[in-house]
């Protein structure tokens, strides 16, 4: 999408200053108050004190006092249709919780799945994501355009997208979780998977929609469809997605099943490199975390899905010192039923510091994870994730100086250790999706009753069997 012209012709701007922000560049550059421009759909200029003068076609200026301005926040891994299945399951590990909402989630529909990614996404926009990522896998025969339906809902949204194509063919029978009618076959599951990209796929710079190659996990997919699916995205030039080493029962599944734990079992077929990057990988050995490393496999990083489920703790620290690309990630509504990113921040420091000792992870080291940490394992780095002259003008403009912000003078402690921070301003593409708190794209009482209604529609259907 190109810059926003003016009627002349010229490139709309929009000034935002007198705040604090944190760029979250190569160098943690930070300005105690300065300014961004915003040019169309990019950051023209980033900087201490007041932007410059004389800058035409301005057609909005913000004033940020009491203002901290970062990146948007990008979201690294996600399931929206479990919006409609939150609360359930409450005391189960990963596996039962699975067999107990498999059944259940069998049962969704386009419908369904439409307004599930309408909640997922309005309150993960509302609290400052600016770029979104959906690992959509249960694909029930004759239930409409599942992936379509959250496409549909992103672009109504305004936020930038990266959905990926999932699948399931390994089913009850076959010795995995999903029942069987949950599953496609390995054939049918690759050929949607390429029409998938050749629908809706955007490789430009500025695209708001990337689609990616998304096979479930090594309990639901069959080797063969893991290998395939490698070979198409490759192909295809697109990224690479699953689960991995999300708990102990899942490594000795691989080890009963494969004979070899996870990492090597994906290495084997083809599923460690730089377009690739995996959710979880909570039990990870040394040995583990170098072959990531040394292939730049990324990690989306969920911790607050970790803990609701007992899966354990990420050696994030470990990780982010040998080089691993990480992350942020929600994960499905079902498992981290707040559906919202800007808490991992705290809950991600908070978790590594329990694990680790004071110096596991700081402020700043959070902050990095959701934003520039998440663009690198969408593989964007070079588009989102900081605040630099040519990025893609993504941005949250955070209000701090309320009551409950009001005796921190860091402004970043102030975002990760304080209360949820309210959103003043978020730009995405340049243009606003959320101002003084509430969505501008959509109306958030309306997805709300309707999707209220369609989790009422699923579990009716789920009782009658």
């Amino acid at each position: 999408m190109a810059a926003s012209p003016a009627p002349d012709g010229a490139t709309t701007r929009i000034i935002i200053e007198n705040c604090a922000i944190a760029t979250v560049d190569a160098h943690d550059t930070e300005y105690a108050s300065g300014h961004v421009v915003v040019a169309g759909n990019r950051i023209e200029s980033v900087g201490p004190g007041a932007a410059p003068e004389g800058l035409g076609d301005v057609v909005r200026r913000v004033d940020g006092t009491g203002h901290l301005l970062t990146p948007g926040l990008v979201n690294t891994h996600h399931h929206f249709y479990q919006w409609l299945t939150r609360g359930l399951a409450q005391d189960a590990n990963l596996f039962d919780w699975l067999v107990a909402l498999y059944p259940t989630w069998s049962r969704i529909d386009e419908e369904m799945v439409y307004a599930a990614a309408r909640g997922s996404l309005a309150m993960m926009v509302r609290g400052g994501v600016t770029t979104a990522m959906d690992h959509h896998y249960v694909f029930p025969r004759g239930t409409g355009d599942l992936l379509g339906a959250e496409i549909r809902a992103a672009r109504e949204t305004g936020v930038r997208f990266s959905p990926t194509r999932g699948s399931m063919d390994r089913g009850k029978s076959a010795g995995g979780l999903p029942p069987d009618f949950a599953v496609e076959t390995t054939e049918a599951a690759l050929i949607a998977t390429e029409e998938a990209i050749d629908t809706h796929h955007d490789a430009s710079f500025d695209s708001m929609l990337r689609v990616g190659v998304a096979p479930c996990s090594p309990f639901s997919v069959s080797t063969d469809l893991l290998r395939e699916a490698a070979v198409l995205a490759r192909r295809k030039g697109v990224r690479l997605h699953t689960h991995g080493s999300e708990t102990v029962e899942e490594e000795q599944f691989c080890k009963e099943l494969f004979g070899m734990g996870p990492t090597d079992y994906f290495e084997s077929t083809g599923w460690l490199g730089d377009d690739v990057w995996m959710a979880h990988c909570v039990h990870m050995n040394d040995a583990d975390i170098e072959a990531f490393a040394r292939t730049g496999t990324g990690v989306a990083h969920c911790p607050s899905s970790n803990a609701r489920l007992g899966a354990g703790t990420a050696r994030i620290p470990e990780m982010r010192k040998a080089g691993v690309p990480v992350g942020l990630g929600v994960d499905g509504t079902a498992s981290n039923e707040s559906g919202e990113l800007h808490t991992e921040l705290r809950n991600a420091l908070l978790v590594h510091r329990l694990a680790g000792g004071e110096g596991a992870l700081n402020v700043r080291q959070a902050l990095r994870l959701g934003t520039h940490g998440g663009a690198r394992v969408l593989g964007r780095a070079e588009e989102i994730g900081s605040l630099e002259a040519g990025k893609l003008a993504d941005l949250v403009l955070w209000k701090l100086d309320g009551l409950g912000h009001s005796t921190i003078a860091d402004p970043v402690a102030a975002l990760v250790l304080g209360a949820a921070a309210p959103v003043t301003l978020s730009l995405v593409n340049g243009r606003p999706v959320v101002e003084d708190g509430r969505l501008v794209t959509v109306d958030e009482d309306t997805i709300a009753r309707e999707a209220r209604r369609e989790a009422r529609r699923l579990a009716n259907i789920a009782a009658e069997g």
